[in-house]
């Protein structure tokens, strides 16, 4: 659990900062890099991705939304079918982003265990015993 919330931080800093420079999709390398990076288990990567990526999108947006933006949101949600409501184009946006980042997470703790896979000692080999 420490490892899931240090990797959970270190996908939001990293996150908000490469955002500031760079494309939204450059949080995909931060969260595989990361998750293969750090030892965690694929759910926990996945937790992290989520959680790390998405509230670095949503935050910044609802701030954005409350503070002068909401017009601007308000017409982007008429034009995709939500109804008008700039607060669930910041929800959907945010979940989005969390799911991309959630999955590249995922893909890196699994790509570190498909590179490394797990030492079995050998007292518990596999062997038939007979």
């Amino acid at each position: 659990m420490k490892g899931t919330l240090a990797l959970l931080l270190l996908i939001f800093l990293g996150s908000v900062l490469l955002q500031l420079v760079l494309p939204w999709w450059s949080v995909v390398l931060l969260c595989l890099a990361g998750a293969a990076w750090w030892r965690v288990s694929a759910g926990e990567a996945f937790l992290a991705g989520l959680l790390g990526t998405g509230l670095s999108w949503w935050l910044p947006a609802a701030w954005l939304n409350t503070h002068g933006a909401g017009l601007l949101a308000a017409r982007l949600a008429t034009l995709l079918p939500l109804g008008g409501q700039p607060w669930l184009l910041v929800a959907v946006s945010g979940l989005l982003l969390g799911l991309v980042g959630g999955l590249a997470a995922l893909s890196g703790a699994l790509l570190r265990r498909a590179v490394k896979p797990a030492v079995v000692p050998t007292n518990q080999s596999a062997r038939n015993p007979g």
